[in-house]
């Protein structure tokens, strides 16, 4: 008998199971100050009461899961995720949905963290730095009741073929697993997409890829 994997369990007030019947996954990114020129507009200027109506756009919209991007040049990104983040938590109406805290930096994500109820994703962890920190970062995540986004880098760089894309993905599977004990259905993998019909040679294989 085939054993049905358990489903990710998220939740911001209200839960939200996302398991091997569900269908696209709406996350909204519009709360991205990479992402949207106008919510960048409005953190920048310091107007975070104001960009609350673009997290409440997108729930209104559909979105299952809110994207909280702060990673810009002009901005302690640490001190505004925390601020908007917080903000969020007052407003029942966007705080129902999961937080996927998105950054480069960790002690960003560590903060974000820090802020959200219920259980959200962290936007990404990778080995890139090596095996000893992803597992302290893994660890921290399990332990503040997150799943996680592993992107498909390690040691070498970003994965741009199919055997290395596989290659990494398992290796930072067995050591979430078997290492970490982390919950295997809170791992969420992102292999990389790259652009195609570029007309440089070697991203020809790209769209196979």
């Amino acid at each position: 008998m085939t054993r049905t994997p358990p489903p990710l369990k998220l939740s911001g007030l209200e839960p939200v199971a996302i398991g091997a019947g569900t269908l696209f996954v709406n996350i909204g990114e519009r709360t991205n100050v990479t992402g949207s020129k106008a919510f960048a507009r409005l953190i920048l200027a310091g107007q975070f009461e104001e960009a609350l109506a673009v997290a409440r756009q997108q729930v209104e919209n559909g979105a299952q899961v809110i994207d909280v991007n702060m990673d810009e040049a002009m901005l302690d990104s640490q001190a505004a995720m925390v601020r908007f983040l917080n903000l969020m938590a007052g407003e029942p109406e966007i705080a129902r949905v999961p937080v996927m805290i998105d950054s480069s930096k960790w002690s960003v994500i560590e903060a974000g963290l820090k802020c959200i109820q219920g259980k959200g994703i962290v936007n990404s962890i990778s080995l890139k730095e090596g095996e000893a920190e992803f597992k302290r970062q893994a660890k921290l995540v399990k332990r503040y009741g997150a799943a996680a986004v592993v992107m498909a880098f390690d040691e070498q760089g970003q994965a741009d073929t199919f055997a290395r894309k596989t290659e990494i993905c398992a290796r930072a599977y067995r050591i979430l697993v078997d290492e970490v004990d982390f919950p295997p259905e809170d791992i969420i993998f992102d292999p990389n997409i790259f652009a195609i019909v570029t007309g440089i040679e070697e991203h020809d294989n790209y769209a196979v890829d």
